[in-house]
């Protein structure tokens, strides 16, 4: 029989119940008797017990090593090699760029505890006082490049309108406004979202508290400047700081050209020479490179400029590239082929169309076919885009059905397909669509439907983005058989049942309502 002295069960497979001391261990009932090693040697030496195998559900601390800040980092070969090709080794640490204990406490908190090589490039010279041309592929960690020289410069000067922040969508202003909220909220910052498809008058009331980050799209944000009066803008004429999100968008010339509305915006703040200037994007395009070229005012440090792997990395180096061939006349067919291959079944998608009409058409269709789907485009109300957008992040529906609005910006980490049912015109809108998979070192596939008269564009983009893409195949998956022996009646049903609820002016659900308006300024 046991004797009273022996407290503690001997754990001879590991367990960790064993190496954790007891409320008893601290006060022995035997002062004489000491409580019992978990391992004891035949010759009384103590040993590890690591050497024994070990069962237990308790999972095995990720390996780290620590930083110069005291900060404990994941060791960098157990990230994703995407990931670590992205971060800068020369600098491992924000403490080392300069940025406040603070804003790396809070940028920890939200998992950033590495900056990526556009992110040290870019905020020593921002904090410096340098405007700034910043150009990186998609997903690299540009808002927070931009977000932590503004948040540690106005945390020491706190004042009115501190920074304004410009984006060509809605969906991107009301990510990059989720951002800088969660990375600023200890310190209290006031950020406002300024966009179309809300209402003005609240907007204004807001504008005129004078919050310390406006976050707008140019066409609601001009709208302000013409109508809304001198005490609502007022606080932009001393802002310190302007950014232009997915610049190459913003400067575009041509049909749906933004300039006008910027011209407009600008006109409302400092002159360049009193504030500092930041562009961003994935894209540099011949507009933004044309501003290298421009004077700087005599009191202003030179421009910087940094352009990170937006030619050799212009895609996610795990992203699988992938063509299929169609009939144009049968292309919906392809695409309901597509979705339900096993390999597709299960993945979130994106669905990326040239005109709101022809996504407007998919949704309806694709929910008629079963598909747990929803849309994103310019044509529909403000408040439906946010509810769809966020029904999709919550995998709520599994397909998103989307126009360029979605291409740009939009973090959406667990799109693992993305499918090119038009293809762009223009190869860096190909570069933008199919960033919104692979993301942050996952990977992620793109199928585009390449009909007849697509094949100079496909040429197009491969010359663009360095890499061929290669024909779709699946194992034991004919597509072309499934589509003859599967989609062609159904998915012709469907689509004529489609464009009938759509003339008679039911929602998705069937329900009778009000046709789609088009939208004015965003």
């Amino acid at each position: 029989m046991d004797g009273p002295n022996k407290r503690r069960r001997l754990s001879p497979v590991g367990d960790d119940s064993a190496s954790l001391p007891s409320a008893s261990d601290s006060e022995p009932e035997n002062k004489t008797a000491p409580a019992q090693p978990s391992h004891v040697d035949s010759d009384g030496d103590t040993r590890p017990s690591q050497h024994i195998p070990i069962v237990s559900r308790i999972k095995a601390k990720q390996r780290t090593t620590t930083k110069p800040d005291g900060h404990l980092e994941p060791a960098p070969e157990s990230l994703p090699s995407a990931i670590h090709s992205s971060l800068d080794e020369a600098n491992p640490t924000f403490a080392t760029l300069g940025v406040d204990p603070w804003l790396i406490a809070s940028l920890s908190r939200l998992a950033i505890k590495q900056p990526t090589r556009i992110q040290s490039a870019s905020i020593p010279e921002i904090l410096a006082g340098r405007d700034c041309i910043g150009g990186s592929r998609t997903g690299s960690g540009k808002t927070v490049a931009f977000t932590v020289p503004i948040l540690q410069q106005w945390a020491r000067d706190p004042s009115g309108i501190f920074a304004v922040v410009l984006t060509p969508t809605r969906e991107l202003a009301l990510q990059i406004y989720e951002q800088i909220s969660a990375i600023g909220a200890r310190q209290g910052v006031k950020v406002c979202l300024v966009t179309g498809g809300a209402d003005m008058r609240n907007q204004a009331l807001e504008l005129s508290r004078r919050p310390h980050i406006v976050i707008a799209t140019p066409g609601r944000l001009a709208d302000h400047v013409e109508n809304s009066g001198e005490e609502t803008i007022k606080g932009l004429h001393r802002v310190k700081y302007l950014i232009m999100d997915e610049s190459d968008r913003l400067l575009a010339t041509g049909k749906g050209s933004m300039l006008p509305h910027i011209e407009t915006c600008l006109s409302a703040l400092p002159p360049s020479a009193n504030r500092q200037t930041c562009l961003f994007t994935a894209t540099v395009t011949p507009e933004i490179r044309a501003l290298k070229s421009q004077p700087q005012p005599p009191n202003k440090p030179p421009l910087f400029i940094t352009e990170i792997d937006t030619d050799s990395l212009a895609i996610p180096p795990t992203l699988r590239q992938t063509y299929q061939l169609v009939n144009v006349v049968h292309k919906e067919k392809y695409l309901h082929i597509l979705l339900l291959t096993p390999a597709n079944l299960e993945k979130s998608t994106i669905i990326f169309c040239n005109r709101t009409t022809t996504a407007n058409l998919l949704e309806y269709m694709l929910r008629i076919l079963d598909h747990r789907v929803t849309a994103l485009h310019s044509a529909l109300e403000h408040s439906l885009r946010v509810s769809n957008l966020a029904r999709f992040r919550a995998r709520a529906a599994r397909i998103l059905v989307a126009t360029d609005v979605a291409a740009r910006g939009l973090d959406i980490p667990d799109v693992g397909l993305v499918i090119n049912y038009d293809l762009p015109r223009n190869p860096d809108d190909y570069i933008h669509r199919v960033g919104r998979t692979a993301r942050a070192g996952r990977k992620g596939t793109c199928i585009s439907l390449v009909g007849q008269r697509d094949v100079e564009l496909v040429k197009g983009i491969e010359a663009r983005v360095g890499r061929e893409m290669e024909a779709y195949a699946e194992e034991k998956v004919s597509v072309e058989g499934r589509v003859v022996r599967e989609a062609l009646n159904v998915v012709g049903d469907a689509k004529r049942e489609a464009l009938l609820a759509i003339e008679e002016g039911r929602d998705v659900q069937g329900r009778r309502g009000r046709k789609m308006v088009k939208r004015g300024k965003t």
